[in-house]
């Protein structure tokens, strides 16, 4: 499976409903959200007001990024605005197997993040119960950022730990995914896609979700 996840980080809020429509009729799996406190990462975003408002406006997984300090704070109020899945850092998750489960007992996908600099090992005693493992292919904080091209062989051995754990965890990238970038992630195991600049700059952003997806399909 081939999943496409446009981030409104890029997005217009002016135009918001018709960028999320524009989302859904370009084929869009899921709508990433990324909630950034200005602590762990240096910048502020949204909070529990705008996944509710995004929740209104589609009927799509809404796949939201917790880049925030003690992540469990905001557990009960995404998911009563409207998350599909909630996924949090490692670096910042010292009780990861207790924090994920207690996403899962709130009806939510559960994921985990790592930084570029961050070793999967960290996130090796719980593959198994995750069902999204997401690799940071920038350092996260803002969008527009060039992929760090040695991401793709963490996506490989990213794969292989979910593979020989059993997991049958998505695995995601988010950072820099663009036409020249989505194909060698593919190749390399990665099934969902994070792209934010690449889709909404683009003059026919619905075509753009389809371009990205056809990229991975021609080299299955």
């Amino acid at each position: 499976m081939i999943r496409i996840a446009p981030s409104i980080l890029s997005a217009d809020f002016a135009r918001l409903a018709d960028e999320i429509a524009m989302c859904e009729a370009g084929g869009a799996d899921w709508i990433h959200v990324d909630v950034m406190d200005g602590c762990f990462v240096p910048n502020l975003t949204f909070g529990a007001k705008v996944i509710e408002t995004v929740r209104k406006l589609t009927a799509l997984p809404l796949d939201v990024h917790l880049m925030v300090v003690a992540p469990e704070k905001y557990f009960e109020s995404f998911a009563s605005a409207g998350a599909s899945g909630l996924t949090i850092h490692a670096e910042v998750s010292p009780h990861l197997h207790r924090q994920l489960g207690r996403i899962k007992e709130l009806g939510c996908l559960a994921g985990a993040v790592i930084n570029p600099s961050t070793p999967l090992s960290a996130v090796e005693e719980v593959a198994a119960d995750l069902d999204l493992l997401l690799v940071m292919s920038v350092n996260p904080g803002f969008g527009g950022q060039a992929f760090i091209p040695h991401s793709v062989d963490k996506i490989r051995r990213a794969r292989q730990l979910l593979d020989a754990t059993g997991s049958r965890a998505a695995l995601e990238v988010d950072g820099g995914i663009a036409r020249e970038t989505i194909a060698a992630c593919w190749r390399a195991g990665a099934d969902t896609f994070v792209a934010g600049n690449a889709i909404f700059s683009a003059r026919d952003p619905g075509a753009e979700i389809a371009a990205l997806r056809n990229l991975c399909r021609e080299t299955a």
